[in-house]
């Protein structure tokens, strides 16, 4: 039973002060005051050990929306009194103390009979994961009002928190501008070296010779050129490296936070597209895998399978990752590998790993920098150590250029960008991908 002594209780106990100051020439005053402080303690004490929250008084948490990283949601502690009196009430909410609080989150209401109030405040979680709500603490008046009485409401609730859609959505835009709207509308089409065929036309200069029509040129008298769509229902599959080096922090996130918007933003691009994609998540071994999707359903489901994870401080296995890919995802892909290299003996072993979804499947490999190591070596160094870290940098170049010259050479694609250029240098590929036929 947790209380404490309200005003009203003090008020009192001072006038017991009134026959104390008597007591020097009535000494037997001080056996009055005494009494009666030992009466107003006990009253105290029995009107706390009697007074209970009415069940008419209904006290919720309520979250509107979903929780999402850097992102704003309001949480409220909804109070219902059904009861024929007033209530003076002091709430408290035990939020989880790793989200930035903006607001209240405690305050003294006053909620009149047969009408509810709300205490509301604002929380940004700084990272994805599972975070926990305590109980609410609750202060009320006892019945004769001389303490307020203490008590805790429900249970302790967790809460997930997803990767940021919106951000993911915003890289989109940005990236890709008109051309992302324009894949809005299902019936639309974007021109380019698709492989599906869209129309004829007249011929024009500049033609390629392959594209001439040769049946529609007899029939028509003149020459006639088949124009190509960019082809849909297509399949992308977004290889996640959950390993070591994606442990990384550039400012306040991993590279894993960086890599998870970016493969939320080609996932949306991919389905405005009217093209299916997937997720696998691997380190030493697969974490998730969602086949190749789209819709609603998916998205939901991608959001759901990457909330929980993290990256581990162990070397990803390339060989059981593209062995699973290649086990489940027969129709031919582009698998989008969002990874970083740095040592020769990690390149290794991707290099050697690539020839499990080659010819059947397009690997694209993209390398995310912790910053731009070309800016590092461009200028003159100053010191021992600048011309110390113009070396490294030069050096880890060096390795990564010639792995991913390597990967071309193989028959894939390669990617090396900062975690910054990540979202818009991914989407700009995958369009040039799906402009030239590909796939």
């Amino acid at each position: 039973m947790k209380f404490v002594f309200s005003r009203f209780f003090y008020l009192l106990l001072a006038l017991g002060l009134i026959p104390l100051s008597l007591s020097w020439t009535h000494p037997w005053l001080r056996w009055v005051a005494l009494l009666y402080d030992f009466l107003l303690l006990l009253l105290a004490l029995v009107d706390a050990r009697i007074t209970q929250l009415s069940p008419a008084v209904q006290i919720a948490r309520e979250i509107n929306g979903r929780f999402a990283v850097g992102g704003e949601t309001e949480v409220r502690i909804e109070i219902q009194n059904s009861t024929p009196r007033p209530l003076t009430i002091d709430v408290k909410d035990e939020y989880p103390p790793q989200m930035k609080l903006d607001g209240l989150r405690e305050g003294k209401l006053y909620v009149e009979a047969q009408s509810s109030l709300a205490l509301a405040y604002n929380l940004t979680p700084p990272k994805r994961g599972r975070f926990e709500f305590g109980q609410i603490v609750v202060r009320f008046l006892s019945r004769l009002g001389l303490v307020w009485r203490e008590t805790k409401i429900g249970q302790q609730q967790f809460v997930k928190v997803y990767p940021n859609m919106r951000r993911a959505r915003e890289a989109e835009l940005k990236a890709l501008g008109a051309r992302s709207l324009v894949a809005s509308h299902r019936k639309s089409s974007w021109r380019g070296e698709g492989r599906e065929f869209e129309s004829l036309r007249d011929y024009v200069r500049g033609d390629e010779m392959r594209h001439i029509s040769w049946t529609a040129t007899a029939r028509r008298g003149r020459l006639t050129t088949r124009q190509y769509q960019i082809e849909r229902d297509q399949n992308v599959l977004i290889a996640l490296d959950a390993g070591r080096l994606m442990t990384a922090r550039i400012e306040t996130e991993t590279k894993l936070d960086s890599a998870v918007h970016a493969a939320l933003a080609l996932m949306s691009a991919a389905t405005r597209a009217g093209d299916n994609s997937g997720l696998l998540v691997f380190g030493r071994r697969i974490q998730a895998y969602l086949p190749p999707s789209r819709g609603r359903e998916q998205m939901d489901a991608v959001l759901e399978a990457l909330y929980p994870i993290e990256p581990e401080m162990i070397e990803p296995s390339y060989t059981r990752a593209f062995e699973y890919i290649a086990a489940n995802t027969k129709r031919r892909s582009l698998v989008v590998l969002l990874t970083d290299l740095v040592d020769e003996e990690g390149s290794r072993e991707l290099l050697t790993s690539l020839r499990l979804l080659r010819p059947r499947h397009l690997p694209l490999v993209v390398t995310i920098a912790d910053r731009d190591l070309k800016a590092v070596v461009r200028d003159a160094p100053e010191n021992i150590s600048d011309l110390f870290n113009q070396s490294v940098a030069e050096e880890i170049i060096h390795q990564r250029e010639a792995a991913l010259r390597l990967v071309e050479s193989q028959g894939g694609l390669a990617l090396d960008v900062t975690a910054a250029a990540l979202a818009p240098a991914l989407l700009e590929k995958y369009l040039q991908v799906k402009e030239r036929g590909l796939l």
